[in-house]
């Protein structure tokens, strides 16, 4: 089975979602349920067809799965901590926040070797870890079921998209530290402005700009670090970058054109400019 198709549409949908859906937690349910329904047809294209060799099994739960997979939890994770999210003061809030961040650090300490492993790019357990003959012999790496069966689960997949997962909610969490839809003023009297501003264009594009903006030295004379500076934009934006030291290693890999969006914008503003002057 060609596994891309259902990978790709999935993809687009809750990109969509993310603009046609403003308020959260429907925005996380659609998400859910687009995964669960993913994740269905593959369970039912696994449990039909044996894997033609054990690597063909390895990549399909290390590289495949993971992807929806990774994509439940992290909206399950949302969806969970919205619903219990304090509606009280800022302090109370924050507290709240830094309680699940204690939590995502106390899941990376229980699972270090774990994550030392998919981190250094090393595969010589893979067969023990992404496989569904060991089941029985390891022990499942996660105590959260949420896609689990003995037939489409290995030791380690739900481990590893919860890893996945979390590192994309530690940004998630960032954000909500400081809710950027107000600014919140010290002095009484003083205005209280909304900002409702929403990235729309491509993770890559921004995090091209996020690059720019640091090695161009334009942003704290130039003290800025990449993360300060993506979080800002996260924060502002209300767009999750997820791993952008990732993307940007995919973005210095493209064959074609590795600025083309920050061209685009030069592009884009040339021609207006010459537009204006006729």
């Amino acid at each position: 089975m060609d596994f891309k198709p259902f990978l790709e549409g999935l993809q687009s949908d809750l990109k969509k979602a993310r603009t046609d859906i403003p308020n959260i937690v429907k925005r996380v349910n659609y998400s859910i349920r687009q995964c669960h329904y993913v994740l269905s047809i593959f369970k039912k294209a696994v449990l039909a067809n044996e894997f033609e060799s054990i690597e063909k099994e390895i990549e399909f739960f290390k590289n495949v799965k993971t992807i929806p997979a990774t994509l439940l939890i992290y909206n399950s994770q949302i969806r969970s901590f919205e619903s219990e999210f304090p509606k009280a003061n800022i302090e109370t809030q924050r507290k709240f926040i830094k309680k699940r961040l204690n939590r995502i650090n106390r899941f990376y300490r229980n699972h270090h070797d774990f994550i030392e492993y998919i981190e250094s790019g090393r595969t010589h357990f893979d067969e023990q870890y992404f496989t569904r003959k060991y089941l029985n012999v390891f022990p499942l790496g996660s105590p959260h079921f949420y896609f689990h069966d003995p037939d489409f689960s290995t030791p380690k997949d739900i481990l590893l998209s919860e890893y996945k997962a979390f590192d994309s909610f530690v940004g998630y969490l960032q954000n909500r530290m400081i809710d950027r839809s107000k600014v919140y003023v010290d002095k009484p009297g003083e205005l209280t402005s909304k900002i409702n501003l929403q990235w729309t264009a491509s993770k890559s594009a921004l995090i091209e700009l996020v690059y720019a903006l640091h090695y161009n030295r334009v942003v704290n004379n130039g003290n800025a670090g990449i993360k300060d500076i993506a979080l800002a934009f996260q924060q502002i934006l209300h767009f999750d970058l997820g791993d952008f030291y990732k993307t940007f290693n995919e973005i210095k890999s493209r064959k074609i054109s590795r600025t083309k969006f920050l061209d685009d914008l030069a592009s884009g503003l040339q021609s207006h400019m010459e537009s204006t002057e006729e």
